[in-house]
């Protein structure tokens, strides 16, 4: 059994809104294992982004603590963690958000150099990195209004790993793109899973789904169950069939 990357103790996050409080996260104990490629689902409101943000430093808890990589996140200054993000986290968005008056690589190398990178080691990492994704020279010279959709979320996994994170947090990477552009950063993710990397994804989509080795389930801002998958097989109808039985089972 791994060792816990991310653990939360009482995990409770409340947004007030005109007077009357939304309870999103709810007492939640949780932990998340290093290199597992953990996938958490619900219904929409259930708290899935919310928890993906606090695991990640994105946003503070309301109550409770976050432990992540030995480190008590939850009570940071907002300056400590961006730094802690920039140095321990990957992020890929369902928006890209590459800044369009920079070229594809200068992107990547903007992230990698605030992190603290020798601008020589970051350049030939990031090459590295795009080849892995399977964008060419032509590509990472390009501004991302150049990208299809597909493009630039590979392009924006790459950015999420210059910087070797820890852990890569996803909030529905897939969900802009079409088929074969969602197969494609999918196939990224999972390499990057296969070769030690510790992904946590947030989902409402099958197919994404499962890419993952362990899927949580919440409902009501608690982790309500769990599902052991293994290790990932392309087109293993069983893999299929024991996470569809799940998520029927936990009412999706």
């Amino acid at each position: 059994m791994s060792q816990a990357i991310l653990t939360t103790q009482k995990l409770c996050k409340t947004f007030s809104h005109d007077g009357l409080q939304q309870h999103v996260l709810k007492n939640l104990d949780l932990e998340i294992r290093e290199g597992d490629f953990t996938v958490i689902m619900g219904s929409s409101g259930a708290g899935k982004s919310t928890l993906l943000y606090a695991l990640s430093g994105m946003d503070k808890p309301t109550l409770g603590s976050i432990v992540f990589s030995s480190k008590e996140i939850s009570g940071m200054s907002n300056d400590q963690l961006a730094v802690f993000r920039r140095v321990h986290c990957g992020f890929v968005f369902q928006q890209v958000f590459l800044m369009d008056s920079m070229s594809v690589m200068d992107n990547v190398l903007a992230c990698g150099l605030l992190a603290g990178g020798e601008r020589k080691t970051v350049f030939e990492r990031a090459k590295h990195l795009f080849t892995r994704v399977q964008l060419s020279e032509a590509d990472w010279k390009k501004f991302p209004s150049q990208l299809s959709g597909g493009e630039a979320q590979r392009a924006g996994v790459v950015r999420a790993l210059i910087n070797s994170p820890k852990v890569v947090f996803a909030d529905e990477p897939t969900g802009a793109l079409n088929s074969a552009s969602g197969k494609a950063v999918l196939d990224v993710l999972t390499q990057v899973h296969q070769n030690g990397q510790s992904v946590v994804m947030v989902t409402h989509d099958l197919r994404s789904a499962r890419r993952g080795n362990r899927i949580l389930y919440l409902k009501d801002g608690v982790v309500c169950g769990e599902c052991d998958l293994g290790a990932y097989v392309s087109g293993d109808r069983a893999r299929h069939d024991k996470l569809t039985g799940f998520l029927k089972e936990m009412g999706w």
